[in-house]
Parts: structure tokens; C-alpha cells; sequence
């Protein structure tokens, strides 16, 4: 007689992508719907107020530029996976089981290097060394403050708490952060690093790159461009 311990138990649904967490640049778009914004207003301004062949000039620009500014503003993503890194860069997008996945690599940019030897830049997360230089000097100052002397903070007369019991401020820095300031794009790629690490031997997490064209940006764009070449020639 078999016990409920001794029967199989029921396999596990593969994670769904609205369990991916997402990452995307914020100034990106942000960035990318005020440009749209004004490009609609000068392109439906020409096509309504234009004379001649204004009106379709305009609309073979707005044809063209449009899915041009989505493609390297709104639509890059990252959705990471328990089972593959899907990259949703301007015009492609790729999907990396974590057992193919050699490294994760920040430089100028964050990229994902693939076992067969290709690179994939990360759009959605861009690397600002602004934001690098302003996480190493925070550092620095938490680094300090952890290994400055405690001695000389509390009573006495003057001291601090001297300060505090009479109504005024105590001004004796916080406690310093637990684990080393980084730049945002910087803790991305370590949680990535940490879910690859994590996952890239599991069974589920084994599988074919693919590599796939976003058409919904290339084909308007190549049909404004033709428009607007043929616009162009006949004058």
C-alpha cells in the first residue's frame, strides 16, 4: 500500500513571464515620451496647417521617427526569469536560458556575454558613471565612519548629548550601511549576477538563444523611409 510520501509528486508549472522582474530606464522614458509629444505636435501641425506637399512630407517623418524614438526609449526591458534573461533591446529581442549565459559584464555598458562567444548590450540599463563616482564617494564617507573611533561622541560637557539633553540636536551620524553603496545599474547587474549564479544549473534553465527582429519597429521605419524617399524624388 503506497502512503501519500511514497506517490510522485505533481511537476511544477513553468514560471510565467508576469513572475519576470522587470527592469527599465525610467529617464529613458521619460525622455522618450516628451520627445514624442513633441514631435506629435509639430508633425499633426504640419499636416493639418501645410501647404503643398507639406502635409505628407510630415507624415512620412512621423512614420519614420516615431517607432525611431519607441525603439531606443519606451520599448528596452530586461525581464529576469527564474529560468532565462529575456532582453528587449530597440530592434531585437533575446532570450538567454541562464544555462547559456557565460558572464555579466559592466564597463562603459552592461552587457551579457552567451557561451557561443556573443555579446548582448543591455539598453534598459545604461551605466551612468555620474551616478558610479556619487556610490564610490558615499562609500568612502560610510567607509570612514565605520572605522572612525566612537570614543569622544556621547556626554561631557559641550559633547553632543550635552547638546540633545538641553533641546538641541543630536547630530551623531546614523548608522553607516550595512553592505557597500553601488550605483543603481550596478545593484541591477548584481541581482542578475546573483540569479544567474542561483539558476544556470537547474534542469528548467537549460535551452537554445534565441534571437528574434522586432518588426513592429523596423517595418514602419523602412516604410517611412520609403515614403519619404518617393516624396522626395517626385518634388
Amino acid at each position: 500500500m503506497t502512503t501519500p510520501e511514497d506517490q510522485p509528486s505533481a511537476p511544477q508549472p513553468p514560471a510565467s513571464e508576469s513572475d519576470d522582474r522587470v527592469h527599465r530606464s525610467s529617464a529613458g522614458i521619460a525622455s522618450g515620451v516628451l520627445l514624442l509629444a513633441i514631435v506629435g505636435w509639430l508633425g499633426i501641425d504640419a499636416i493639418v496647417a501645410g501647404e503643398g506637399s507639406a502635409p505628407w512630407l510630415a507624415l512620412a517623418m512621423l512614420i519614420l521617427v516615431v517607432p525611431l524614438i519607441v525603439a531606443f526609449t519606451v520599448r528596452p526591458a530586461v525581464y529576469v526569469g527564474q529560468d532565462r534573461l529575456r532582453v528587449r533591446n530597440p530592434f531585437r529581442v533575446i532570450v538567454l536560458p541562464w544555462g547559456q549565459v557565460a558572464a555579466l559584464r559592466s564597463g562603459y555598458s552592461n552587457e551579457v556575454l552567451a557561451r557561443s562567444g556573443k555579446k548582448y548590450q543591455l539598453w534598459a540599463v545604461p551605466v551612468s558613471l555620474r551616478a558610479r563616482k556619487s556610490a564610490a564617494r558615499r562609500e568612502a564617507r560610510a567607509a570612514a565612519e565605520r572605522s572612525a573611533p566612537r570614543e569622544g561622541r556621547g556626554g561631557g560637557r559641550g559633547g553632543r548629548a550635552g547638546l540633545s539633553g538641553l533641546g538641541g540636536f543630536d547630530s551623531s551620524p546614523g548608522p553607516a550601511p550595512a553592505g557597500p553603496v553601488r550605483a543603481a545599474s550596478d545593484r541591477v547587474m548584481d541581482e542578475m549576477r546573483g540569479v544567474w549564479e542561483e539558476r544556470e544549473k537547474a534542469e528548467s534553465a537549460q535551452g537554445e538563444v534565441t534571437v528574434r527582429w522586432a518588426w513592429e519597429i523596423l517595418g514602419p521605419a523602412v516604410a517611412g523611409v520609403v515614403v519619404l524617399g518617393i516624396l522626395l524624388a517626385v518634388g
